[in-house]
């Protein structure tokens, strides 16, 4: 196992993680995970940062929703900013978009210094892949770490679900071959962990070799606002892939979503977090995505 030599898995990280040349998919992370990602990691944040961390709190890849998103872009800029030196990343996030974790990923394993991960209440999905960039991957107690085959949302006849489902394979082979890297477990129990969708809690993390060790107690905190924003912004997320698996495109979906919060614009465009607070809103919400459950 190599969780006990991290400079060793520095320098047998893998190649660069395959991108698509034609995204007309993109990968998501379903509701199910966000629904996990609002009970228990919301809000969840460290005590105390300095000006060589990078924070990933937010939807990987660009949010409609937020306005924001964590992109390879972003991080590029910011290790641009930080320079030669040793870099801490904290994640809490529930993942987003897999393509973007990927490029997010093969920028990090680029960085010439150390590299230590902190996951601070869920890594899930895409944010799960960045997190394996790390030399040293620490994890709360109570938080999480989550693997799954790439989850897409699909249209069409029994072609071009064969088609799909060939389309996805090597990115499911991609991240069976970064957590193996990573962890040294048997690739065929990864693979069988990522059809489960598998919740690791940080000890069964470490055990299991994707972590290294357990983050104080002391060190994390629960920012209430933040817990509140991160949640609210989550259902509209939710709704949206309701709408899309009932049929909609994404920007038939957003319309509608639009429309029932009775704003004009998609992005939050202040500290409010449109229709909060509102429980007629809520309601409308909840009911419209009940509706396709």
């Amino acid at each position: 196992m190599m969780r006990n030599a991290p400079r060793l898995f520095a320098s047998a990280r893998p190649g660069a993680l395959p991108l698509p040349a034609d995204k007309k998919l993109q990968a998501f992370t379903p509701a199910s995970v966000l629904d996990r990602y609002g009970e228990t990691a919301a809000g969840v944040r460290a005590v105390a940062q300095g000006d060589n961390v990078i924070t990933i709190f937010d939807s990987i890849g660009e949010d409609y929703w937020s306005g924001g998103g964590v992109t390879a872009k972003k991080v590029t800029s910011q290790l641009r900013a930080i320079g030669d030196r040793d870099v801490e990343v904290h994640i809490n996030s529930y993942g987003g978009d897999l393509f973007e974790g990927f490029a997010i990923f093969n920028v990090l394993r680029e960085h010439p210094k150390n590299i230590t991960v902190k996951v601070m209440g869920m890594a899930a999905s895409a944010a799960s892949v960045i997190a394996m960039a790390g030399d040293t991957v620490e994890i709360g107690a109570a938080s999480f770490l989550m693997i799954h085959n790439c989850w897409v949302i699909a249209m069409g006849n029994r072609h071009d679900m064969a088609e799909t489902a060939e389309w996805l394979a090597p990115f499911d082979a991609a991240m069976v071959d970064v957590y193996a890297a990573r962890s040294g477990s048997d690739p065929a129990d990864i693979g069988k962990w990522m059809d489960a969708e598998t919740f690791m809690s940080g000890s069964t993390a470490i055990e299991r070799g994707f972590a290294n060790a357990l983050l104080s107690a002391d060190q994390l905190t629960v920012d209430e606002s933040a817990q509140a924003e991160d949640r609210r912004i989550n259902d509209l997320r939710a709704m949206e892939l309701a709408l899309v698996a009932a049929g909609m495109t994404r920007t038939q979906a957003r319309a509608r979503i639009k429309a029932l919060k009775g704003t004009p614009g998609a992005a939050l465009e202040s500290d409010v977090t449109p229709g909060a607070g509102d429980p007629k809103l809520s309601e409308a919400l909840k009911g419209l995505l009940a509706s396709f459950k």
